[in-house]
């Protein structure tokens, strides 16, 4: 069976619900056959394209779970108790601070860790007219893995693997574009996260560094959902 239906309906409700979050859009180009690599892992062979520089929620992304395992998953958490996808807001993120107490989370951040990869992700300020203004952040070296749990959900002959991106309060550098960014991890946090190294994952799920990214503004195209293209990372 495969690990995810693909993508389902958003209803406006959960559209709402995303679009004043963070992490809420991201970009992944490196071949996945590097990815697997990098991380030394097996990888499925559902895999979502690449590059993709417009991820959106409900895409299908590729996921490292324990076991070293590349997999593919729809991003957006559906809790179990959820009758149909839309059941509820759409979960993709999981604030770092709570997600130990709340029930959608509980148990994933225990027994279900994952790592995202990424090549960089999009943040929004606003102008005095409250137009939307783009900003691509990217890291200043190396890899980039978002921390992420994940979740199976089943009704019927419908299955969906799901996750959700970690975010945490942004570091001074990044709180300059937004209140919140996602927890990101170093190579050496890895095992620790998936829970290879033992106990401890609670205490990675911190700002990272103020120099491990870089940011610049990008133009308005990324504004939609539907975009796509390697311009859509240019600087403006």
């Amino acid at each position: 069976m495969p690990w995810c239906a693909g993508k389902v309906k958003v209803s406006q409700h959960q559209q709402a619900a995303y679009r004043s979050g963070m992490c809420g859009r991201f970009v992944t180009t490196t071949p996945t056959d590097e990815i697997a690599g990098i991380f030394d892992a097996r990888p499925a062979n559902d895999l979502p394209e690449v590059p993709d520089y417009n991820v959106c929620p409900t895409d299908l992304v590729a996921v490292v779970v324990a076991g070293r395992k590349l997999v593919s998953m729809r991003w957006g958490f559906i809790p179990r108790w959820y009758k149909t996808p839309s059941d509820g807001p759409l979960l993709i993120n999981a604030r770092a601070e709570t997600i130990a107490q709340k029930p959608a989370f509980q148990e994933a951040c225990r027994t279900r860790r994952c790592l995202i990869p990424a090549t960089g992700f999009y943040e929004w300020t606003k102008d005095a007219e409250g137009n939307r203004l783009p900003w691509y952040i990217a890291p200043a070296n190396g890899p980039l893995a978002f921390a992420g749990v994940w979740q199976v959900w089943e009704r019927g002959d419908t299955r969906h693997v799901t996750c959700a991106i970690v975010t945490t309060g942004a570091n001074a550098a990044m709180s300059a574009i937004h209140h919140r960014m996602p927890v990101t991890l170093t190579h050496d946090e890895w095992g620790l996260w998936l829970g290879e190294q033992g106990k401890g994952a609670a205490r990675l799920m911190v700002a990272a560094p103020q120099d491990r990214f870089a940011f610049h503004r990008v133009g308005a195209a990324v504004n939609s959902n539907r975009a796509v293209g390697a311009d859509l990372i240019a600087p403006v």
